[in-house]
């Protein structure tokens, strides 16, 4: 996260970020970088670039790299580990912050081909977590100019949305 904050902004100050894992089924790394951007967003931290990450690896059966691993694709295919690498990047500035392989890759074209498909990955988390940002930003608009409508849950209620009047 150091790198799209904007810590000039913040001298003598401590951000700190909890994340509470809730349920795993592969991808926690990448999840927790995504939540932490949206966390920065919402509280208004000024950023340089949103912090978007996906995690990407080569398939078991034909060597193609697939992205967004569940937790049986991280694991090792028949006493070989997987091959698993969660990448976070800033995707309006194209720089790659985090990229991490614990596995073996049989060549240097083989780390491309995953970096490239986790790299794309990122991207598309990035038009998710824009457009997120976008709608959350719409409805806050539309609560503070007083044309929101709260529509309640009958079963527990609490606010489920907001809509415009």
């Amino acid at each position: 996260m150091e790198a799209a904050v904007l810590l000039h902004l913040f001298p003598k100050s401590k951000i700190e970020i909890t994340l509470w894992v809730l349920a795993d089924d592969g991808g926690r790394l990448p999840a927790a970088i995504n939540a932490a951007t949206l966390a920065l967003v919402d509280a208004g931290i000024p950023l340089k670039d949103l912090v978007c990450a996906c995690s990407a690896g080569l398939s078991a059966a034909n060597n193609d790299a697939i992205v967004d691993l569940n937790r049986r694709e991280e694991s090792s295919f028949g006493g070989q580990p997987a091959v698993y690498l969660p990448c976070a990047m800033l995707p309006q500035r194209g720089t790659v912050v985090l990229s991490q392989c614990e596995a073996r890759l049989g060549s240097l074209k083989q780390l491309e081909q995953v970096l490239d498909a986790a790299m794309d990955g990122c991207r598309a988390v990035a038009q998710h977590l824009q457009a997120a940002v976008r709608e959350h930003s719409a409805s806050l608009l539309t609560a503070r100019s007083g044309q929101a409508r709260i529509q309640y849950s009958f079963e527990n209620q609490l606010p489920v949305k907001i809509s415009h009047a």
